[in-house]
């Protein structure tokens, strides 16, 4: 009667509808030295349940209070970026005021400038070539695909006939 009864629990606790005291029942019936050969699969899981109830979690945990971020300084920060960016503000010399003032009157200086212009564009044009320079691989294997094209239509000639 006691394994029919122990039984009738386990079906319910698989499906999930025993309540404390028939869990309790389980877990005292498991906890004994004999049981039933056919239920010696459950002890094991039934002993670590009542092992599992006296631990307990003795580590402090920290608690962190969240911080609200106060958006008003933001915007303080930004009026006074704008401000001392007026403040300090220097008139942008434009090329022809550079042209009407002296800065291309002189031809050394003229030069110059026109040399560092053309060195800068220079390096950009190398660097932009020898990114380039792998379209050499690809020609190459084109003229590859297209030897073996002729091959091809030989063979294909020949079979015809």
């Amino acid at each position: 009667m006691v394994l029919n009864n122990i039984e009738d629990l386990l079906e319910k606790y698989e499906n999930g509808e025993t309540t404390l005291k028939e869990e309790q029942q389980l877990k005292h019936y498991f906890s004994q030295e004999t049981v039933a050969p056919h239920l010696e699969m459950y002890k094991s899981m039934f002993t670590y349940f009542l092992g599992n109830q006296q631990e307990q979690f003795t580590k402090d945990i920290p608690l962190k209070t969240k911080r609200t971020f106060n958006y008003k300084w933001i915007a303080v920060a930004a009026v006074a970026v704008l401000m001392l960016g007026f403040y300090f503000k220097e008139p942008m010399i434009t090329s022809y005021e550079e042209y009407a003032y002296g800065t291309f009157n002189n031809p050394e200086k003229a030069l110059d400038e026109v040399t560092k212009s053309l060195a800068m564009i220079s390096s950009h044009f190398n660097k932009g070539t020898s990114t380039v320079n792998y379209l050499n691989e690809v020609n190459k294997g084109r003229a590859t695909l297209g030897y073996l094209n002729e091959i091809e239509n030989t063979t294909s000639i020949i079979f015809k006939n």
